[in-house]
């Protein structure tokens, strides 16, 4: 079986949730590829150095590398590997993560053209990012979505007594954690009985903002810090839509596990967001910082019976595109064809 070195931000911390590295890596290993990854430490020049030294340590091993590209600071990481990979002459393939890439790709293009004009193949995860590639020219884009385990997801019924929201996120700016707060206090505002469960570890310092916040305006919200998927699967029990705020997305797993519980979603239309989710279809979708729009569309799902069954029936359908029993043989086949 192929030997891969994976290169990404492989963390394991209370500051971080679990990564795209560590999902799809052990995915890969359960069909018996053979995974090196690089890199686990936690100050970002050492990770860095960790990186290029793994990509030329294991330049004689490795059949292909994989590196999880994202559009801020880590897309230099993406950029430096990508230089030791070619100069190594080892295939690798950059996973499109960053819902900002396109705006990366604009800000700057010769490093850009550096990393996939010259890569084997970009795997992007989401139609949105496969599209602007294309738009830019780029026309060795393969879409290969995440992946989940569906038989880990059970949908329960749900029951609208109340409105029980659940957030599922890190804790950082560009997720926009404030805004549930704000959606909450506006369902209040209006009559609404509403309760809000916030899951996720605080990468930035937002979730103190966030707490310092909700004291402020008088609000209740519980929040459960960093739990493993089983925790938060089981306590979604309780809840009955899920909520996303960020400002920036692409195809974010906690949507997809979302979908696969059955949740009526709402979410702001960001990113690759509106290609995850279709409006009226799988959730209601409103403009990223309009706490008011989003309280109106989560008392429309709550007040219509008709449309959350809907909602629900529909999310847990389109999970199934998702499952890694569908998509493991793309993966295979990209390998075949180093």
């Amino acid at each position: 079986m192929y030997r891969i070195l994976y290169i990404g931000n492989n963390l394991d911390s209370s500051k971080t949730n679990v990564s795209s590295i560590q999902v799809l890596g052990a995915l890969l290993e359960s069909e018996g590829y053979n995974l090196r990854y690089a890199s686990s430490k936690r100050n970002k020049f050492l990770r860095l150095l960790h990186m290029i030294w793994s990509c030329i340590w294991n330049s004689k091993w490795a059949d292909a590398v994989l590196i999880d590209t994202y559009s801020t600071q880590n897309f230099y990481y993406a950029y430096t590997c990508s230089l030791v990979c070619r100069l190594f002459n080892i295939p690798y393939l950059p996973i499109l993560h960053g819902g900002n890439l396109p705006e990366r790709l604009d800000k700057n293009p010769k490093l850009s053209a550096s990393i996939f004009d010259n890569s084997f193949k970009n795997i992007s995860p989401s139609i949105y990012l496969k599209n602007a590639f294309s738009e830019k020219g780029y026309d060795n884009v393969e879409y290969i979505p995440n992946s989940i385990s569906l038989e880990n997801y059970a949908v329960y019924p749900k029951s609208f007594n109340t409105i029980r929201l659940l957030w599922v996120r890190s804790f950082s700016k560009i997720y926009n954690p404030i805004m549930a707060i704000e959606v909450l206090i506006r369902l209040k505002e209006l009559g609404h009985e509403a309760e809000l469960c916030m899951v996720g570890p605080d990468t930035d310092g937002s979730l103190e903002k966030v707490k310092a916040y909700a004291k402020k305006t008088g609000v209740n919200i519980k929040f459960t810090g960093k739990l493993t998927k089983k925790e938060w699967i089981n306590i979604s029990e309780d809840y009955n839509i899920f909520m996303n705020t960020t400002n920036y997305d692409n195809m974010p797993v906690s949507i997809i596990e979302a979908m696969a519980l059955g949740f009526p979603l709402v979410s702001t239309k960001v990113g690759g967001i509106a290609y995850l989710i279709k409006n009226e279809e799988e959730g209601l979708l409103s403009p990223k910082n309009n706490a008011e729009a989003m309280a109106e569309n989560i008392i429309r799902i709550f007040e219509d019976e008709k449309l959350r069954v809907k909602l629900s029936t529909n999310t847990r359908k389109n999970a199934e595109r998702f499952d890694w029993q569908s998509l493991k043989n793309e993966w295979h086949a990209i390998f075949k064809a180093l």
